[in-house]
């Protein structure tokens, strides 16, 4: 019952609102057309399709860690062409050469070769002691919560 008390009084103050002040005639409102826009057509204007041409290369070679790697790749339009290389964890060195074109699609050739290893001598090496003084310096720890 509330619900329609509610209404009604909202529904009343809709209508005193489009009734002037001291008018007592109820005045007829027409409510205005909504504009309609349309969407606008976008005309793209496409660029002249180009082939593609690039040289890419790139070399890692960190004796610290043995990460060893290279690449070359040419492309002239649609034929592609390059290599790659890398240090396998047998130890091998693993050289792909590969070429890719519309009528030949995709191949690869893949050469492993070992890797010559140099073995260095090693003198052996004297070791001295350092003194032992009974102090051992306090261990660090890291709490992680």
């Amino acid at each position: 019952m509330a619900f329609k008390l509610v209404v009604f009084v909202a529904l009343v103050a809709a209508v005193r609102a489009g009734v002037p002040y001291g008018y007592s005639a109820p005045v007829a409102h027409v409510a205005a057309p909504v504009a309609y826009a349309a969407p606008v057509a976008r005309a793209y204007i496409a660029e002249p399709h180009a082939p593609a041409h690039y040289d890419f290369g790139y070399a890692v070679n960190d004796p610290l860690t043995g990460d060893s790697k290279s690449q070359h790749e040419v492309r002239r339009g649609d034929v592609v062409q390059g290599s790659y290389s890398l240090i396998d964890s047998d130890g091998t060195k693993r050289t792909v050469n590969y070429a890719a074109d519309p009528h030949n699609g995709f191949n690869a050739v893949v050469h492993k070769e070992p890797l010559a290893v140099a073995v260095k001598a090693v003198a052996p090496v004297a070791r001295i002691a350092a003194p032992f003084h009974g102090y051992a310096a306090p261990a660090l720890h890291a709490n992680y919560y």
